[in-house]
Parts: C-alpha cells; structure tokens; sequence
C-alpha cells in the first residue's frame, strides 16, 4: 500500500465532496473540475492498493470515466433514470461531451503523477 497515494486519496474524495455539497452553485466549473478529481482519484485509490505497470492505474481510472459516460447515455436512450438523488449527483444523469474532455484532462494529470512517483528515489 502506497501511504502518500492513499492521503492523495482521501484528499481528493474531500474536494469532490465539498465540490458536490457547498460547491453546487458553482455550475459548469464544479462540474468539469469534479469530473477531472473524479480520475484523478480513481488514480490515487489504485495507486493506494495495487501496484501496475505505468500507464495501466492512469488508463483504468480513465476508463471508469469513460464508463460512467457511457452509462449515462445508454440509460438516456433507454428513458431510465437513477432513483438515487445522491446516486444521481456521484454519477451524473447526463452524457456530455465536456465531460469525455475533463475526463482526459484527469487522465493527464494521472499520467504525470505516475511519472512522477516512478521518477522519485526509492525509500
């Protein structure tokens, strides 16, 4: 376990729920930053837990973004709605391209940090 990722971790879970609570106001900016954490973290919980080749934490925490995406548009399509406003807000209701975008972004910043700890000294 990666002591330094798993604070990354549980600092980042703090912002995306601040962002979703008191940060709800804030529109389009709380949602594509939520949206560029939401990888990020995803990277950090791996990264706490599990040790992989570098870019595999990165690509699977893009990939559960990808997914939540994709799981909004089919659940468009099909006319279901999650009944869970708290399910509503983690997940998101609508599929949108912006959200493919910060996405990316978050997969970015994965991607340095990954360079980064594969950069820095051992011990």
């Amino acid at each position: 376990m990666d002591p330094a990722a798993a604070g990354w971790a549980a600092g980042l879970f703090v912002l995306l729920v601040l962002l979703a609570t008191v940060g709800a106001g804030l529109g389009w900016l709380r949602s594509f930053a939520g949206d560029v954490i939401a990888v990020v973290w995803v990277h950090c919980l791996l990264a706490s837990v599990v040790w992989m080749r570098p870019p595999m934490r990165p690509l699977l925490a893009l990939a559960a973004g990808l997914a939540v995406e994709v799981m909004q548009y089919v659940c468009q399509q099909a006319g279901w709605q999650v009944a869970s406003p708290v399910l509503r807000i983690v997940l998101g209701s609508t599929p949108d391209l912006l959200d493919v975008v910060a996405y990316l972004i978050g997969f970015a910043l994965a991607c340095l940090l990954e360079r980064r700890a594969a950069d820095a000294p051992a011990g």
